[in-house]
């Protein structure tokens, strides 16, 4: 059979085709949707109108009975009946009409979508809130508006998982932003060879570029290597370039090899309220590097099998680093990630880490987002690449469930006064 446009399928009514092999002629009477024939029984009311006809009237289907089509399909009758636009379906092969969740509006009748509404897709339907407007932040000294509370003290988190794929870069570079969003002063260290950290924030990383590898293998002072990240006031970076790839090597032989880092970071005298320190997807020395300089670890975990899975080798590990080489570490927050509420075993996996730890589990779950995929190929955060989705929704959340933590946890000392930070204070 020969083939004219969409799948394959004659796109004109009444169209004839040689049928292969047999010399059969096979007759199409209507073409619906992307090509695919409408069964030669049905009809429906036309998408768009047919010449001469005057124009269609905007609104939702006509009510009325409904009668079953060959093959089982429920269609409306076609008297009277007619369509706003092609999108006033869900289907065009199923000719399902869309639910009615905000009416189109007509003349008579107007638009009854509230403002605070967005249409996600059209073939769903799905209406979520629209983000508030992203506070700027407020000169040095002042208070920004809706800014949080600063520890009175640094904090240093290690984003870590040794299981690749989990969202560990995403969650350190958006939560940054979010927190510089919010008034906090906020320092990135990439030490992941891969830089994908310092691509989503927007610095160039090309091999000779200053990088924590200076810091860390020459000693090289970090204010020497820091660069502030464009267009988000409060936020800095120390990039990653390939040179770190033959880091951990060279580490080997190094006197202290896995406290050079927390010596470069004791080093550096900025004023700076949060410090995340996102790790390889490896146990590797630059991640032991890592924990060691840290005071919390932040745990993105994927909400499928296998992130599970490796979560109790992460875990041996960060109590492997306290026992030998740093006793203030500790799990301060879990971040579910890639969260699918279509399936059970997001669910599922969303209970376990709940039941296995508790407050340290932060509320927000971070779901799939095609925004967030997006975002860092134009050298942003979904944070200002598109403020109103949903995965930036879900980081701000975040951010202010990751601030509003103080102290450590399961009995080891009260809040602010263990040595790890103090109970928060107001923003300067």
């Amino acid at each position: 059979m020969a083939t004219v446009q969409g799948l394959g399928w004659p796109s004109a009514p009444g169209a004839t085709r040689a049928a292969p092999g047999n010399g059969s002629i096979l007759t199409v009477r209507q073409a619906s949707g992307i090509g695919w024939p409408a069964p030669l029984a049905e009809t429906r009311a036309p998408d768009v109108a047919p010449p001469g006809a005057g124009p269609a009237t905007a609104g939702p289907p006509t009510a009325g009975p409904r009668t079953a089509a060959p093959g089982g399909r429920a269609t409306f009758p076609t008297a009277n009946t007619q369509w706003a636009s092609p999108s006033a379906v869900v289907s065009r092969e199923t000719d399902t009409p869309a639910r009615d969740l905000y009416p189109r509006p007509t003349p008579e009748a107007p638009s009854t979508v509230p403002d605070a509404a967005r249409l996600v897709s059209r073939e769903t339907w799905v209406a979520v809130p629209t983000a508030p407007a992203v506070e700027s932040p407020a000169p040095a000294g002042a208070s920004p508006s809706g800014a949080l509370a600063r520890p009175s003290s640094r904090r240093v988190l290690a984003v870590a998982n040794q299981k690749g794929g989990v969202g560990k870069t995403t969650t350190t570079v958006n939560v940054a932003v979010a927190l510089a969003q919010l008034g906090q002063r906020v320092l990135v260290l990439d030490l992941d060879p891969q830089g994908n950290a310092s691509t989503a924030l927007g610095i160039a990383h090309p091999a000779g570029t200053r990088s924590v590898y200076e810091a860390i293998i020459e000693g090289r002072p970090l204010r020497d290597v820091v660069q502030p990240v464009p267009g988000v006031p409060g936020l800095s970076c120390v990039p990653a370039t390939v040179d770190l790839a033959g880091a951990e090597i060279e580490l080997v032989a190094m006197v202290a090899r896995e406290s050079r880092l927390r010596r470069a970071l004791a080093g550096y005298r900025e004023p700076v309220d949060y410090v995340l320190l996102d790790c390889p997807p490896s146990l590797g020395l630059l991640t032991v590097n890592a924990l060691v300089a840290a005071e919390e670890v932040l745990i993105p975990i994927q909400c499928e099998y296998y992130a599970l899975e490796g979560l109790g080798q992460l875990v041996g590990s960060i109590d492997l680093v306290r026992e030998h080489l740093n006793p203030d570490l500790w799990i301060s927050s879990i971040l579910l990630t890639m969260y699918d509420g279509r399936t059970r075993l997001a669910a599922q996996v969303a209970d376990e880490v709940r039941a296995h730890f508790g407050d340290k589990v932060l509320a927000t779950a971070v779901p799939r987002s095609v925004r967030i995929s997006e975002a860092p190929s134009f050298g942003q955060t979904v944070m200002t690449f598109d403020p109103a989705s949903s995965g930036a929704l879900c980081y701000r959340d975040a951010a202010r469930e990751l601030a509003a933590q103080v102290g450590a946890t399961d009995g080891e000392a009260e809040p602010g006064t263990d040595g790890r930070h103090s109970p928060a204070v107001e923003a300067n």
